[in-house]
Protein backbone atom coordinates (compact mmCIF):
# COMPACT_ATOMS: atom_id res chain seq x y z
CA UNK A 1 0.00 0.00 0.00
CA UNK A 2 1.55 3.48 -0.84
CA UNK A 3 1.87 5.26 2.52
CA UNK A 4 -0.02 8.53 1.83
CA UNK A 5 -1.01 10.67 -1.76
CA UNK A 6 -3.29 13.27 -2.47
CA UNK A 7 -6.56 14.67 -3.30
CA UNK A 8 -8.94 17.67 -3.17
CA UNK A 9 -10.67 18.64 -0.44
CA UNK A 10 -14.15 19.50 -1.67
CA UNK A 11 -15.46 20.45 -5.41
CA UNK A 12 -14.80 23.29 -7.54
CA UNK A 13 -14.02 24.79 -10.61
CA UNK A 14 -10.92 26.93 -12.58
CA UNK A 15 -11.54 28.73 -15.23
CA UNK A 16 -8.48 29.91 -17.98
CA UNK A 17 -8.48 31.40 -21.30
CA UNK A 18 -6.09 29.91 -24.03
CA UNK A 19 -6.15 31.76 -27.52
CA UNK A 20 -9.90 33.11 -27.16
CA UNK A 21 -11.31 29.51 -26.15
CA UNK A 22 -12.55 29.00 -22.33
CA UNK A 23 -11.40 26.12 -20.14
CA UNK A 24 -12.96 25.48 -17.12
CA UNK A 25 -12.04 22.74 -15.18
CA UNK A 26 -14.21 21.18 -12.29
CA UNK A 27 -12.56 18.80 -9.79
CA UNK A 28 -14.23 17.07 -7.11
CA UNK A 29 -12.99 14.29 -4.53
CA UNK A 30 -14.67 10.47 -5.31
CA UNK A 31 -14.56 8.25 -3.02
CA UNK A 32 -15.28 5.40 -6.16
CA UNK A 33 -15.43 5.12 -10.07
CA UNK A 34 -19.55 5.47 -9.58
CA UNK A 35 -19.03 9.20 -7.63
CA UNK A 36 -16.83 9.90 -10.31
CA UNK A 37 -18.86 8.91 -13.19
CA UNK A 38 -21.96 10.55 -11.65
CA UNK A 39 -19.25 13.58 -11.27
CA UNK A 40 -18.47 13.78 -14.99
CA UNK A 41 -22.14 13.49 -16.29
CA UNK A 42 -23.22 16.27 -13.46
CA UNK A 43 -20.97 18.46 -15.51
CA UNK A 44 -21.93 17.54 -19.04
CA UNK A 45 -25.44 18.01 -18.05
CA UNK A 46 -24.55 21.67 -16.97
CA UNK A 47 -22.25 22.61 -19.87
CA UNK A 48 -24.24 20.45 -22.81
CA UNK A 49 -23.90 23.60 -25.01
CA UNK A 50 -19.83 23.58 -24.49
CA UNK A 51 -17.81 22.22 -27.45
CA UNK A 52 -16.37 19.27 -25.52
CA UNK A 53 -16.49 17.98 -21.58
CA UNK A 54 -13.39 15.86 -21.58
CA UNK A 55 -12.26 13.91 -18.13
CA UNK A 56 -10.25 12.00 -16.70
CA UNK A 57 -10.44 10.31 -12.69
CA UNK A 58 -7.62 8.55 -10.89
CA UNK A 59 -9.36 5.84 -8.32
CA UNK A 60 -7.70 3.97 -5.45
CA UNK A 61 -4.56 4.86 -3.15
CA UNK A 62 -2.76 2.89 -5.64
CA UNK A 63 -4.26 4.43 -8.49
CA UNK A 64 -5.99 0.78 -9.54
CA UNK A 65 -8.98 2.69 -11.47
CA UNK A 66 -8.13 5.38 -14.41
CA UNK A 67 -10.00 6.47 -17.23
CA UNK A 68 -9.78 9.29 -19.79
CA UNK A 69 -11.73 10.75 -22.57
CA UNK A 70 -10.87 13.42 -25.30
CA UNK A 71 -14.70 13.66 -25.63
CA UNK A 72 -14.00 14.63 -29.59
CA UNK A 73 -10.96 16.44 -29.39
CA UNK A 74 -8.08 14.62 -31.70
CA UNK A 75 -7.12 11.28 -29.71
CA UNK A 76 -4.87 11.86 -26.83
CA UNK A 77 -4.51 15.49 -26.76
CA UNK A 78 -7.05 15.63 -23.75
CA UNK A 79 -8.35 13.14 -21.43
CA UNK A 80 -4.47 11.70 -21.84
CA UNK A 81 -2.67 14.99 -21.03
CA UNK A 82 -5.34 15.44 -17.71
CA UNK A 83 -4.73 11.98 -16.30
CA UNK A 84 -0.66 12.61 -16.36
CA UNK A 85 -1.21 15.65 -14.83
CA UNK A 86 -3.25 14.03 -11.90
CA UNK A 87 -0.64 11.24 -12.11
CA UNK A 88 2.46 13.36 -11.77
CA UNK A 89 0.73 15.42 -8.79
CA UNK A 90 0.14 12.24 -6.80
CA UNK A 91 -3.35 12.32 -6.63
CA UNK A 92 -5.83 9.79 -5.62
CA UNK A 93 -9.83 9.47 -5.73
CA UNK A 94 -10.26 12.49 -7.84
CA UNK A 95 -12.41 13.55 -10.90
CA UNK A 96 -11.46 16.23 -13.08
CA UNK A 97 -14.06 17.12 -16.18
CA UNK A 98 -12.62 20.21 -18.60
CA UNK A 99 -15.60 22.21 -20.14
CA UNK A 100 -14.24 23.79 -23.66
CA UNK A 101 -16.46 26.46 -25.34
CA UNK A 102 -14.29 27.11 -28.62
CA UNK A 103 -13.44 30.27 -29.13
CA UNK A 104 -12.44 30.08 -33.08
CA UNK A 105 -8.74 29.97 -33.03
CA UNK A 106 -7.70 25.93 -33.33
CA UNK A 107 -4.85 25.13 -31.11
CA UNK A 108 -3.21 22.11 -32.69
CA UNK A 109 -2.42 19.16 -31.08
CA UNK A 110 0.31 20.56 -29.12
CA UNK A 111 -1.51 23.44 -27.80
CA UNK A 112 -4.56 21.11 -26.89
CA UNK A 113 -2.20 19.00 -24.63
CA UNK A 114 -0.80 22.20 -23.05
CA UNK A 115 -4.22 23.88 -22.62
CA UNK A 116 -6.34 20.70 -21.13
CA UNK A 117 -2.91 19.46 -18.68
CA UNK A 118 -2.43 22.72 -17.60
CA UNK A 119 -6.01 23.64 -17.15
CA UNK A 120 -5.51 20.57 -14.84
CA UNK A 121 -2.82 21.73 -13.14
CA UNK A 122 -3.93 25.59 -12.57
CA UNK A 123 -7.08 24.12 -10.91
CA UNK A 124 -4.74 22.08 -8.37
CA UNK A 125 -2.59 24.93 -7.50
CA UNK A 126 -5.97 27.26 -6.88
CA UNK A 127 -8.26 24.67 -5.12
CA UNK A 128 -7.68 23.42 -2.02
CA UNK A 129 -5.75 20.23 -1.96
CA UNK A 130 -4.53 17.60 0.75
CA UNK A 131 -2.26 14.84 2.10
CA UNK A 132 -3.95 11.78 3.29
CA UNK A 133 -1.39 9.20 5.24
CA UNK A 134 -1.61 5.35 5.60
CA UNK A 135 -2.14 4.24 9.17
CA UNK A 136 -3.05 1.63 11.76
CA UNK A 137 -6.41 1.31 13.17
CA UNK A 138 -5.65 0.41 17.15
CA UNK A 139 -7.93 -0.02 19.98
CA UNK A 140 -7.10 0.86 23.42
CA UNK A 141 -8.99 -0.61 26.15
CA UNK A 142 -8.20 1.39 29.41
CA UNK A 143 -10.07 1.64 32.99
CA UNK A 144 -12.61 4.70 33.53
CA UNK A 145 -10.32 6.32 36.25
CA UNK A 146 -7.24 6.76 33.78
CA UNK A 147 -9.56 7.03 30.51
CA UNK A 148 -9.86 11.27 30.50
CA UNK A 149 -6.39 11.80 31.01
CA UNK A 150 -5.44 9.25 28.40
CA UNK A 151 -7.43 10.92 25.76
CA UNK A 152 -6.56 14.46 26.92
CA UNK A 153 -3.11 13.27 26.31
CA UNK A 154 -3.46 11.72 22.77
CA UNK A 155 -5.49 14.79 21.25
CA UNK A 156 -2.32 16.69 23.27
CA UNK A 157 0.43 14.81 21.16
CA UNK A 158 -1.94 15.11 17.90
CA UNK A 159 -3.29 11.48 17.99
CA UNK A 160 -6.48 11.22 15.67
CA UNK A 161 -9.00 10.04 18.39
CA UNK A 162 -11.93 8.10 16.23
CA UNK A 163 -14.17 6.48 18.62
CA UNK A 164 -14.81 6.41 22.29
CA UNK A 165 -16.86 3.33 23.88
CA UNK A 166 -18.03 3.15 27.58
CA UNK A 167 -18.64 0.12 29.05
CA UNK A 168 -17.33 -2.19 31.53
CA UNK A 169 -14.14 -0.29 30.23
CA UNK A 170 -13.50 2.19 28.10
CA UNK A 171 -12.09 1.53 24.30
CA UNK A 172 -10.39 4.28 22.57
CA UNK A 173 -9.83 3.87 18.90
CA UNK A 174 -7.22 5.79 17.41
CA UNK A 175 -5.33 5.58 14.35
CA UNK A 176 -1.35 4.85 13.97
CA UNK A 177 1.91 5.20 11.93
CA UNK A 178 3.10 2.07 11.71
CA UNK A 179 6.39 3.31 12.79
CA UNK A 180 4.59 4.83 15.99
CA UNK A 181 3.06 1.52 17.12
CA UNK A 182 6.08 0.21 19.36
CA UNK A 183 7.03 3.54 20.56
CA UNK A 184 2.88 4.27 21.12
CA UNK A 185 2.97 0.74 23.13
CA UNK A 186 6.11 1.67 25.36
CA UNK A 187 4.25 5.29 26.41
CA UNK A 188 0.56 3.81 26.84
CA UNK A 189 2.34 1.10 29.50
CA UNK A 190 4.31 3.49 31.12
CA UNK A 191 1.07 6.38 31.32
CA UNK A 192 -0.83 3.44 32.34
CA UNK A 193 1.08 1.60 34.49
CA UNK A 194 0.80 -1.30 32.24
CA UNK A 195 -2.95 -1.79 32.93
CA UNK A 196 -4.06 -0.54 29.37
CA UNK A 197 -4.52 -3.22 26.44
CA UNK A 198 -3.64 -2.05 22.86
CA UNK A 199 -4.90 -3.97 20.00
CA UNK A 200 -4.19 -3.79 16.00
CA UNK A 201 -6.41 -3.71 13.88
CA UNK A 202 -6.19 -2.76 9.65
CA UNK A 203 -5.09 -0.01 7.85
CA UNK A 204 -6.87 2.90 6.64
CA UNK A 205 -6.02 6.57 5.19
CA UNK A 206 -6.36 9.70 7.03
CA UNK A 207 -5.78 13.09 6.72
CA UNK A 208 -2.41 14.51 7.76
Amino acid sequence: MQDEYRTVARPGVHETEVNRSRFLCALAPAASEQEAQDFVARVRKEHTDASHNCFAYVIGADAAIQKASDDGEPGGTAGVPMLQMLLRRDMRYVVAVVTRYYGGVKLGAGGLIRAYGGSVGEALDTLSTLTRRRFRLATVTVDHQRAGKIQNDLRATGREVRDVRYGEAVTIEIGLPDADVDAFRAWLADATAGTAVLELGGEAYGDA
